[in-house]
């Protein structure tokens, strides 16, 4: 079962410098290309490290729908 959260990356604001990815402790975040961070929403426990880290910002923690 997935957990209640996930992280999520704004692209458009993305700089793609990895910060996110390095501090991520079950290796959900990617930089797709070297264009923008990219978070895997089914590997990823919705623990915020990533989007403190973010130098720009562009990351949100956001609650998961439940499942009905």
């Amino acid at each position: 079962m997935p957990s209640k959260k996930f992280a999520r990356v704004d692209r458009q604001r993305c700089v793609a410098c990895g910060a996110c990815m390095k501090v991520c402790p079950k290796g959900a975040v990617a930089v797709y290309r070297g264009c923008y961070a990219k978070v895997d929403e089914g590997v990823c426990v919705g623990c915020g490290k990533c989007a403190k880290t973010c130098p720009a910002d562009c990351i949100q923690v956001l609650e998961r729908e439940a499942v009905k």
